[in-house]
């Protein structure tokens, strides 16, 4: 992340002053060591105006009372649907939207336990090169008038950690690091493809050595067999570097690869947390059910009918009484309507905020992760210039169904999947697109019919 972006809005609005002592100590005493962050009843409303003199007639709340920790090492995933408070979430954890209320706990390295909403300009500098983000967007989160490398070396020369061929060199190694060459960093980001410039975003992010990245739909914007590498990249840097992930994403096949706890959102609040397979095979709340049905099914043969939700999504500004889905919610009873349940324990690990989670039996769901399913030309594009971790996940892909389908119907694809796992094995050489091999489909043709009698040579 860009230091100077970073450090724009809340640091403007900051006291000098350090925190209270007493605050300070009241925070490490209620803080678990083998958590990294900790957010404490997080709000970020944003004020409607209106009227001649433009005074304050309402506010969006976008963020209302989230509370969640994220350990040391893990990725904790945050789901819903568009406009739920996912990225606002992640932009005021790491203060760049300020909050409206709550607190955000920081556990630094070498300070402790930092409460970064009534932080010090000291104590902010101090956490902001350990907090990164990766944006949505490869090619807006870059400046276009920068070089690559200056886009990865700029919150080095602002926290004037390294200058010269020093900073240099750290820059060529992080290109390595992300799968680019050295030689790039000379380059601009319109001479990238999209994958390639969320991986200067990637070398961007860990250019500071930080222990946390907040991943905000790092991979919405790629193509499928791009997304599949960038995940892939993302888990090694994670084992190399010792990071912590909190990855914000709307899709749940991805979410089911990369995450080890999940927390879903709903109109700016926490419906349910927990683990990612206790997630996925027992939901404790309605809205949880809801997202796992709507999953589509690549495999024809694993037909399911999903019930959808009927009614709209509420409004932030005026959202309903009582619990926020009950609007939607096929089991809502009046207790609903009336009383605002609280996010509680309802399993090992697991909270929900549902009046009845105890005693629903909700359906869970069996995640087909569609990067790795086989598909008719598509596993040629995805593994011809993939290899390593890429090259085994779509192996066991063609290993997962015995047919495939096309458009017609039902095809026997036998033949098709042996030729995809050889060129994966490498046992016969890769194709690096469907032009490439219908040009060489093509030329064979034409050898033919040069050999038949009476051909013209």
């Amino acid at each position: 992340m860009s230091a100077s972006a970073a450090n724009a809005m809340p640091d403007d609005e900051r006291a000098d002053t350090a925190t209270a002592p007493e605050d300070r100590a009241s925070t490490i005493s209620t803080f678990d060591q083998e958590d990294l962050v900790e957010v404490r009843d997080l709000q970020k409303h944003f004020p409607i105006r209106g009227g001649f003199l433009r005074r304050q007639v309402g506010a969006v709340k976008a963020v209302d009372g989230v509370d969640f920790t994220v350990k040391k090492g893990e990725t904790l995933a945050i789901v819903g649907e568009s406009g739920c408070g996912k990225s606002t979430t992640g932009r005021a954890i790491m203060q760049l939207e300020p909050p409206t209320g709550g607190e955000v706990v920081f556990n630094h390295s070498e300070r402790g336990p930092i409460e970064l909403t009534q932080a010090s300009r000291g104590d902010m500098a101090l956490v902001r090169p350990k907090m990164q983000i990766i944006f949505q967007d490869p090619f807006a989160s870059l400046d276009s008038r920068m070089t690559v490398g200056r886009c990865i070396a700029e919150p080095l020369i602002i926290n004037k950690l390294m200058s010269g061929q020093k900073m240099r060199s750290h820059v060529a190694e992080l290109l390595t690091q992300v799968g680019l060459r050295p030689e790039h960093a000379s380059r601009y980001p319109h001479a990238f493809s999209g994958g390639q410039r969320q991986r200067i975003g990637i070398a961007r992010a860990i250019a500071m050595n930080p222990d946390l990245i907040i991943c905000d739909e790092p991979i919405s914007a790629l193509d499928v067999s791009v997304q599949a590498q960038v995940l892939n990249l993302l888990e090694d840097l994670q084992k190399r570097l010792s990071l912590t992930y909190i990855f914000i994403s709307h899709d749940l096949s991805v979410v089911d690869h990369i995450s080890d706890r999940i927390a879903v959102m709903y109109v700016g609040r926490i419906a349910e947390i927990g683990d990612r397979e206790q997630m996925f095979s027992h939901p404790k709340h309605p809205y949880t059910e809801a997202l796992l049905q709507a999953l589509p099914q690549p495999d024809p043969r694993n037909r399911h009918e999903p019930k959808p939700l009927t009614g709209d999504v509420p409004s932030p500004a005026n959202p309903p009484s009582g619990c926020y889905f009950h609007t939607r919610c096929p089991y809502a009873q009046d207790r609903c309507r009336e009383e605002t349940p609280e996010l509680r324990e309802v399993g090992p690990g697991q909270l929900a905020a549902c009046h009845y989670a105890d005693e629903l039996t909700l359906e869970g769901a069996q995640v087909t992760n569609v990067l790795t399913m086989p598909h008719p030309g598509s596993l040629r594009l995805a593994v011809a210039d993939s290899g390593g971790a890429e090259a085994e996940s779509a192996r066991k892909g063609v290993e997962l169904g015995d047919t495939l389908v096309d458009e017609a119907g039902e095809v026997d694809a036998t033949e098709a999947e042996t030729q995809s796992a050889q060129r994966i094995a490498g046992d016969t050489p890769a194709v690096a697109s469907l032009d490439e091999e219908r040009a060489a489909e093509q030329k064979t043709a034409d050898e033919r019919d040069a050999d038949k009698p009476g051909s013209l040579s």
